[in-house]
């Protein structure tokens, strides 16, 4: 049995966040990286992060990527489908648990925790109804590094799109938006952190989309 964990990997704060909570609290270890991207662009779900980005900064980190395709609105059999042929060669290699960075939402870890034993793979959640401005403020403390790389329009302002993800950012938040984007807010890529072998140079250039999700532009080097 293999001793590590399958992190479910968005690239961005909350996932690195259940990383750096599991490494500071147990003997076991992230072994392998699992990223979910859009078939038609090849950008991670609802954050809009290039593939090509997630394969550098996992790089960075030093852990191997695997990444599942589903189409755009993908179908939730679809997405289970998708789901269990990426995690069967993970299981074939001894892997046993899958870590994810839910925070709060109940509907969608009792969906995740159904949908993994029905694949015959256990879960942890670290971060599971943790205070979330503490969180947001312990990655900062931690020396983590992110860009905000998509916001709902309706919550808030476009503008906000490409920013650091910092106290300055924390600060202009509306009071009914939660500091770790939980609802989906805002999504974000971490670029540096104790883990990362060397710092990622990502800069946003622009904002793309006209519907109620706004996306950074990203540039890196």
């Amino acid at each position: 049995m293999n001793d590590q964990f399958v992190l479910m990997w968005s690239g961005g704060k909350d996932a690195m966040l259940a990383l750096d909570v599991l490494h500071s609290q147990s003997p076991r270890r992230i072994g392998a990286l699992l990223t979910t991207v859009r078939a038609d662009d090849q950008t991670v779900t609802m954050h809009g992060t290039p593939q090509a980005l997630i394969e550098r900064q996992a790089e960075c980190l030093g852990l191997p990527l695997h990444v599942m395709s589903v189409p755009p609105q993908a179908s939730n059999s679809v997405y289970e489908t998708a789901l269990a042929d990426a995690l069967g060669p993970l299981r074939e290699q001894g892997y046993s648990t899958v870590l994810v960075g839910d925070l709060f939402l109940d509907d969608v870890k009792a969906y995740r925790e159904r949908v993994f034993s029905e694949i015959g793979i256990g879960s942890l959640f670290p971060l599971w109804k943790r205070d979330t401005p503490w969180l947001a403020h312990h990655f900062l403390r931690r020396g983590y590094r992110a860009l905000v790389t998509s916001v709902d329009t309706t919550r808030l302002d476009p503008e906000m799109v490409g920013r650091p993800y910092d106290e300055a950012f924390l600060e202009g938040l509306p009071g009914d938006v939660d500091p770790c984007g939980e609802h989906g807010a805002f999504h974000t890529v971490v670029v540096d952190g104790p883990p990362f072998r060397e710092a990622l140079k990502v800069e946003a250039t622009g904002t793309r989309g006209e519907g109620q999700m706004r996306y950074a532009t990203l540039r890196w080097y």
